[in-house]
């Protein structure tokens, strides 16, 4: 089954786009996602609408971020991509008319339904600011810098086969550490 991973992806984006000194472009943004510019221009303009995102056209211009990484959560931007589903399980028929089913289905939307609070509350209390500050201690402790334009460098030669994306390279290759991955 194909998982909804906007939400990762432009978590993904506005953490490197709040890292950048300018405006980061639709084409570098789906080069480092590996999706195509429309698709990143698409997700922007509805974070655009939202208020999260600003784009400035012609030469220098690009997307940048329009409010404090702290005033962002992460339901903000899951809210702006419109709600996608949470939860991957349903009920098998929404009405039985078989009371054994009626008895699962009423067990099954109640769990789904604290599930999917439990996970909105926390999304409400997470920050862009607080992932910023995981990242840059992840950065810190591994001892490199990360930009958007060469950070997945690492995850590209992993799909190419040369390597894992964590910096081991295998068979032919000669990186041993992490010193290659940024983690992103």
């Amino acid at each position: 089954m194909k998982r909804d991973s906007r939400l990762s992806g432009v978590l993904h984006v506005l953490l490197h786009m709040a890292e950048a000194r300018r405006p980061v472009t639709s084409e570098a943004m789906a080069k480092a996602m590996r999706t195509n510019p429309v698709v990143i221009r698409r997700i922007m303009a509805g974070l655009r609408e939202a208020g999260f995102v600003r784009s400035d056209k012609g030469h220098g211009g690009g997307w940048t971020i329009a409010r404090t990484l702290d005033a962002i959560t992460l339901r903000d931007i899951y809210t702006a991509l419109g709600e996608p589903e949470l939860l991957a399980m349903g009920n098998r028929t929404e009405a039985p008319g078989c009371l054994v089913e009626q008895a699962v289905n009423a067990a099954l939307d109640e769990a789904f339904r604290e599930a999917e609070r439990v996970l909105l509350d926390r999304f409400g209390a997470v920050t862009l600011a607080a992932l910023a500050a995981d990242f840059h201690a992840r950065m810190i402790a591994s001892g490199r810098t990360v930009d958007l334009e060469t950070s997945h460098e690492a995850s590209d030669e992993a799909s190419q086969g040369h390597g894992d994306g964590h910096g081991h390279e295998h068979e032919h290759g000669h990186r041993h550490g992490h010193e290659a991955s940024d983690g992103s």
